[in-house]
């Protein structure tokens, strides 16, 4: 079996730590993460969008790697190798497996083709034979569509799928059907299929940023603070 990486204290730590607030910092510095209006995959008004994409440069991307380590440090999640689901998570787990072995943590990487190849070496599959305890890397999780496709692939090759790490937890209601249920995408993945997750930042990181830089502030960023707690207040889930 591929070497084990065992990182840490044993849960995901807690909203408002200094690691999360760097990584709010960071991605708003980036234009990765901005405010407006924008609408969501469930039909929502949000008054914030994450894009990913943005992380368009090799100084974003190693950074945004660092604090994937570093949470994964932190969240004692034991994990054989990485999973990258296309395309998002392609980059962001060949970012992390890198950063990882320049911590010394050298674990095998794969990740899937959207269409399977018929020529070459064929199949949906590239990199790492998929084995042992498997940790999917993603941006963001809306309904867990993706995870429940990942974790498809992942047994359907012999592995278990043990774990997830995103970069943002949105920590708001999923929807099924087109109707709002009580839990978040994080949360079904947690309880109904078992995995565990670890996110870089949530939600409540977020607010805790607004407040915190918006105090005595009559300007934009005191109004994006009142729209996101609104629309917290609307779709945001329960936490366990």
């Amino acid at each position: 079996m591929s070497e084990s990486v065992a990182t840490g204290t044993g849960s995901n730590p807690p909203a408002r730590d200094a690691l999360a607030q760097d990584f709010v910092q960071f991605v708003l510095d980036c234009g990765v993460l901005r405010f407006g209006e924008f609408k969501t995959k469930a039909g929502r008004i949000s008054p914030y969008f994450f894009n990913a994409g943005l992380f368009d440069d090799g100084a974003k991307l190693g950074r945004l790697a660092q604090f994937y380590a570093q949470r994964l440090v932190q969240s004692g999640i034991e994990f054989d190798m990485i999973f990258g689901p296309a395309y998002k998570g392609i980059p962001l787990g060949a970012a992390l497996a890198i950063e990882l072995a320049r911590l010394g943590r050298n674990v095998p990487f794969a990740y899937n083709r959207k269409e399977a190849k018929d020529h070459g070496e064929g199949g949906s599959l590239v990199g790492a034979p998929l084995k042992g305890r498997v940790l999917i890397v993603d941006d963001v999780m809306s309904a867990g569509t993706a995870a429940r496709e990942s974790i498809a692939i992942i047994r359907a090759a012999g592995a278990t799928a043990h774990a997830v790490v995103i970069a943002l937890d949105r920590q708001e209601k999923a929807t099924e059907d087109g109707v709002d249920v009580a839990h978040s995408a994080v949360q079904y993945v947690r309880k109904q299929l078992g995995l565990e997750v670890c996110s870089i930042a949530k939600l409540t990181d977020l607010m805790q940023y607004l407040e915190n830089h918006s105090a005595g502030d009559a300007g934009k960023l005191a109004a994006d603070h009142q729209r996101v707690l609104a629309y917290r207040q609307r779709y945001g889930v329960e936490e366990a």
